[in-house]
């Protein structure tokens, strides 16, 4: 019985020989969400795929072997299938939940599988960027085989990015033709702008909604102005560096003060003040005094925000609010081990800016889930 030899060396002069394996569910998806629903985004994963195929080709010398793509089919529009079949693709139909890409594991087992067994190929190109893929990359790496990820860039986990380098990373959209690529962003444009239009309509509406209220119920209509924090801390200049309160801030037991307030002017430190912000809204009803978000759930759900950032920089932001004061940390006794907590600075401007915007999106979102369960109208 002939044993496979995973560690064998195709011979000099032998063909470089490659396997593709493609989370198509990843691919269709982010098309679909981040370009904001364009018509047929399979139809731009297939324009991927193929490029890719001939990429490997024309740059690389390398002779796709294996080509295999997976996705549970059974929930994405008819029409994809066919079109793969026929560049040579093999289709895994994968049964997938509503929480979890159920492609990843199958695609790591069909990779190791391809590697024990299939020698002569030296180079494994993956189509995902997910960090659950970072095991499987690590083993390939060490077995002496090139490992390539094609992706989009906010879409690849940072940390898997970090550990691979930036040289074996294919940017997927310099796979889509220009001209594909261009219509996929115009439509991106057009679609935000009408979000944002609608949006200023909405709050217009809504002003005009309280101006017409009686004057001795409301008070002015524009906002107050901003009040200093109750705790002491100042608001400071937006260039202005930070200086700890002295003493030992986070101690178990001792409220430490907000920093000097300055401005969010990072665009991801303004992600993840949205995300806490919803968090906030998620688990503040539920507690009695004011509300704290423990920080180390909140980190590990933030990589599903930020995945494109590794680990360090999304514990950074945390760091970048706290010198914002926005936040402040504070640490509590628990069993077995303490436990940091993280807690929201309401008279932050950016906090008083953001936070009606996510109470909407929150209000909006419970309407919709309402709506959704209503049963439908019986026929006369």
């Amino acid at each position: 019985m002939l044993i496979p030899n995973a560690t064998a060396v195709p011979p000099v002069g032998a063909p470089a020989y490659a396997a593709v394996f493609i989370d198509f569910e990843n691919v269709y998806y982010f098309l679909k969400n981040h370009y904001l629903d364009p018509q047929d985004p399979h139809d731009y994963a297939l324009d991927l795929l193929r490029s890719l195929r001939d990429t490997l080709k024309r740059d690389h010398g390398l002779e796709s072997l294996v080509l295999n793509a997976y996705a549970d089919f059974d929930k994405l529009p008819a029409g994809s299938q066919g079109p793969l079949y026929l560049m040579g693709v093999s289709t895994r139909n994968v049964l997938g939940t509503d929480h979890k890409n159920a492609a990843d594991m199958q695609l790591c087992i069909d990779a190791l599988e391809v590697f024990y067994t299939r020698p002569a190929i030296g180079t494994f190109v993956l189509v995902a960027g997910d960090r659950d893929y970072i095991p499987v990359i690590q083993h390939l790496r060490r077995q002496a085989r090139q490992v390539q990820v094609v992706g989009f860039r906010e879409s690849v986990s940072g940390d898997l990015l970090q550990m691979l380098g930036q040289e074996h990373f294919i940017d997927a959209r310099g796979l889509l033709p220009p001209e594909r690529l261009q219509t996929l962003e115009d439509h991106r444009a057009a679609r935000l702008a009408r979000g944002e239009q609608i949006r200023r309509q909405r709050q217009q509406a809504q002003a005009g909604a309280l101006s017409a209220r009686p004057a001795a119920l409301h008070g002015a209509s524009s906002p107050p102005p901003l009040a200093p924090p109750a705790d002491g801390s100042q608001v400071a200049d937006a260039a202005a560096p930070y200086h700890a309160p002295p003493g030992p801030e986070g101690a178990p037991g001792e409220a430490a003060a907000f920093a000097p307030i300055r401005r969010v002017l990072s665009d991801n430190a303004r992600r993840c003040l949205e995300y806490l912000l919803e968090q906030v809204q998620r688990y503040g009803s539920q507690q009695a005094g004011p509300p704290e978000i423990w920080a180390s759930p909140f980190l590990r759900r933030l990589t599903d925000v930020l995945p494109e950032l590794p680990d360090w920089e999304r514990r950074q932001l945390l760091t970048q609010l706290r010198d914002d004061g926005v936040v402040r940390m504070e640490k509590r006794e628990g069993e077995p081990h303490a436990f940091s907590v993280i807690i929201l600075n309401n008279q932050h401007p950016d906090v008083r800016e953001l936070l009606p915007l996510i109470e909407q999106k929150a209000k909006e979102a419970e309407d919709q889930a309402e709506s959704s369960e209503q049963p439908d109208a019986l026929p006369d």
